[in-house]
């Protein structure tokens, strides 16, 4: 075992490039015994976040200090996994700074840690694991596998949206990843978004044609269609609720760069008082029920100002 340096520049460099944390055999590395740790403990220069793991300087945690933090407290070959990895790979909105961390161990390792959600497998193939933001963690397809055994089936889907969209994820990753899986509780939903991924889907016009069809067969008020509104044009729109549906005729987006695209738009459509509801071609054709109970509560809950613009298209 190497020295990393003496003191407390040593500490202040290894701190640098870890958010700020430390562990305990890293602080025998930089020189310091038993006493001194204890000293620094007692004189707020360390923070202890978890048994061998400690803060540096301030108590209040930087960004991706907790994450870190908890991996290093679960030893060697642990990694950020479940939701907390779904968060890093930002497929799912974070937590909140109270949220316990979700670190997966072999199952030689473990014990239970305040504040760290442990969860245990026979083994972690090289394959599923990777590094993202200096924090290891597992890699996108296994982290999706993970979150299908604790995820709700809309959060799934949208952390799954999300990997497909930003190519992090392909399917034959998927596949391989469910093949070397055996007997995990999450596979028949990972392979059930795998299956409608990889199903027919309708063009954009045959999906505003159905979407059409359910409104009518629902007797909910006929939109307008295809309508100029300030720079863009939205598919259905009806004015005196100020809402507007947009049909996705494929179930992602073909490019990353067309994803932001459509959010630009439907934030700049937001910002001049209208509402904005996506739909998609799996919603039309496998939750037609649901997907017109949405809109007809979206509808119930409109403005009583409609919008007003003239021939222009422009508010």
């Amino acid at each position: 075992m190497h020295a990393l340096g003496r003191g407390d520049p040593a500490i202040a460099g290894v701190a640098g490039v870890q958010y700020g944390v430390v562990t305990h055999e890293q602080l025998l590395r930089c020189g310091l015994g038993r006493g001194a740790i204890a000293h620094r403990l007692s004189r707020g220069r360390l923070h202890r976040l978890h048994r061998g793991v400690y803060l540096v300087g301030h108590r209040a945690a930087p960004p991706l200090a907790r994450q870190l933090a908890a991996v290093l407290a679960c030893g060697e070959g642990a990694a950020l996994s479940h939701r907390s990895a779904a968060e890093l790979w930002e497929l799912l909105p974070g937590g909140g700074a109270g949220a316990a961390v979700d670190v997966t161990v072999c199952a030689r390792n473990g014990g239970r840690r305040p504040g760290i959600r442990v969860h245990r497998s026979r083994r972690l193939d090289s394959r599923d694991l990777t590094e993202r933001e200096r924090i290891p963690v597992t890699a996108p397809a296994r982290t999706l596998l993970d979150l299908a055994e604790t995820a709700d089936t809309r959060e799934l889907e949208r952390a799954f949206d999300e990997a497909r969209v930003r190519k992090l994820v392909r399917s034959n990753d998927l596949r391989a990843l469910l093949a070397r899986s055996p007997g995990r509780h999450g596979a028949l939903a990972l392979e059930g978004m795998l299956r409608r991924q990889e199903g027919p889907a309708l063009t954009r016009s045959e999906a505003e044609e159905r979407m059409l069809a359910l409104l009518r067969r629902a007797q909910l008020p006929s939109p307008e269609i295809n309508v100029a509104v300030g720079r863009y044009e939205v598919d259905l729109l009806w004015r005196a609720e100020r809402l507007a549906i947009e049909v996705d005729g494929y179930a992602f987006h073909s490019t990353p760069s067309a994803f932001e695209r459509d959010r630009r738009r439907d934030a700049d459509l937001q910002a001049i008082g209208l509402r904005v509801m996506r739909v998609t071609w799996r919603q039309i054709t496998e939750e037609p029920e649901a997907l017109i109970a949405r809109v007809a509560r979206a509808m119930a809950t409109g403005t009583e100002k409609p919008l007003n613009f003239g021939a222009s298209g422009r508010l």
